[in-house]
């Protein structure tokens, strides 16, 4: 059948990683340091790997990816494969001038696109003489992927985990120490700001930026320890082009382009790397996308949010980044998707949607219409998406019911982020559902 995998040799690879900071519509607001309290742009260097912070600021185009990170990638199974959606297509009984195309980042060896960035920082971080790596996670999908990486570059790995998908997840938890992490729900008593949240409820479920804190204490108190972020930041996004870079290129082998893409949003790391190669295009006026970042009621960021200076973390340790925010203390309900639980966008993704660049959609938090998602797609499609990535199927099934009322063509690309093999508490829900 033609164009139903569309896929790149392996020299195919992208050899450059694509920044949009030159080409956006205004210059992306720099980071800066609350009026009160010791300066947290000082810390940086104590805190992140100096490559990733020179990239962090960087305004050149194209930034070549080292010869032994493409290596790396190779080996992590990319590039990865186009899918034509004819089942779901037929499913939702669409026309001929409706098509459904998903691209396939649950290929990896944890199952998600994170990664992308795991790898390339995990190799900077080693040619600096770290020994250790720590970070947060949400979902458990970064926390995987950095322990893989760390693995592959013999470094020590800790991760802080949202303690509401910490309980849930025991599978992935195994995933994770079989690379040698360590992994401590969180908040936890191990640093002053997870003990503080503790006393007040020892039941308290967590978040990213209550976790994000607690890796960062992690950091400052240990000696050769390196913080690594799988989110938010503009070289965490720079890494993740990869996917948009590769989609691309297979676009152009079948001669099509989409009309609409979508993505589910927690920090913006896979829906950036997503979008953003065609969004540069789209600034320049050299194509015409629809961009529609599909987000949870939980943190509806992009929708509720204000576009302002705000921290990163709850415990007040990052420098503030413009972007649209929730409040650095917000919390929201636990929901499966627990990646998209942030209070914020990243600072590149808030300003193209101040611009109105990117789209937003928020879904209830319940997460029925989720559940109704992955269901029809795992029946017509075979593979299990990832809680938060069935955010981006509702979003293009959405998307194509709105094209098949209206009687238009529509081509809409959606990013299947990571697989849900680890999250059966999930699908378990799904099959009461449609008992």
């Amino acid at each position: 059948m033609k164009n139903i995998q569309i896929n790149l040799l392996p020299e195919e690879i992208p050899r450059k990683w694509y920044n949009i900071i030159p080409d956006l519509p205004e210059k992306l607001p720099r980071p800066k340091d609350p009026e009160e309290g010791e300066s947290r742009l000082k810390l940086l260097p104590k805190i992140f790997n100096p490559v990733c912070l020179k990239q962090e600021m960087s305004t050149e185009n194209w930034i070549t990816i080292p010869e032994e990170i493409r290596e790396l990638l190779l080996r992590a199974g990319r590039p990865r494969p186009l899918f034509r959606a004819i089942g779901l297509e037929r499913a939702l009984k669409l026309p001929k001038n409706v098509k459904l195309y998903y691209k396939s980042e649950f290929f990896s060896p944890t199952g998600s696109h994170k990664v992308n960035t795991a790898l390339a920082q995990l190799f900077f971080v080693g040619k600096q003489g770290y020994e250790k790596v720590v970070t947060e996670t949400g979902a458990g999908q970064w926390g995987s992927a950095l322990a893989y990486a760390a693995s592959l570059m013999g470094l020590k790995c800790t991760v802080y985990w949202v303690r509401a998908a910490h309980d849930l997840k025991p599978e992935r938890k195994a995933l994770m120490q079989s690379f040698g992490a360590e992994i401590f729900a969180s908040p936890s008593n191990r640093t002053k700001c997870g003990r503080e949240l503790l006393k007040k409820d020892p039941k308290h479920p967590g978040s990213l930026g209550i976790a994000i804190s607690e890796a960062i204490e992690d950091v400052l108190n240990s000696e050769k320890s390196v913080y690594c972020l799988g989110s938010v930041l503009n070289h965490v996004l720079l890494h993740q082009t990869i996917i948009g870079l590769e989609m691309m290129k297979q676009f152009e082998k079948i001669d099509e382009e989409p009309d609409v893409m979508t993505g589910c949003l927690g920090g913006g790391s896979n829906f950036g790397g997503f979008v953003l190669p065609f969004v540069g295009e789209v600034i320049k006026g050299k194509r015409k996308i629809r961009f529609i970042a599909a987000q949870s009621e939980s943190a509806p960021s992009l929708i509720n949010g204000e576009y302002r200076y705000d921290f990163a973390d709850h415990a007040e340790q990052t420098p503030l980044l413009k972007m649209f925010t929730l409040g650095h203390k917000h919390v929201g309900t636990s929901i499966f998707a627990e990646g998209l639980r942030y209070h914020a966008a990243a600072p590149i993704i808030s300003l193209l949607r101040k611009h109105n660049l990117i789209e937003a959609v928020a879904y209830p938090s319940d997460e029925k219409s989720m559940f109704e998602a992955a269901s029809l797609f795992v029946k017509n499609e075979g593979f299990l998406p990832a809680p938060e990535s069935c955010y981006a199927v509702r979003a293009a099934i959405d998307e194509a019911l709105k094209a098949k009322k209206e009687n238009r063509e529509c081509i809409i690309a959606m990013n299947i982020s990571g697989h849900g093999f680890l999250d059966m508490q999930f699908y378990t829900k799904v099959n009461e559902m449609v008992k």
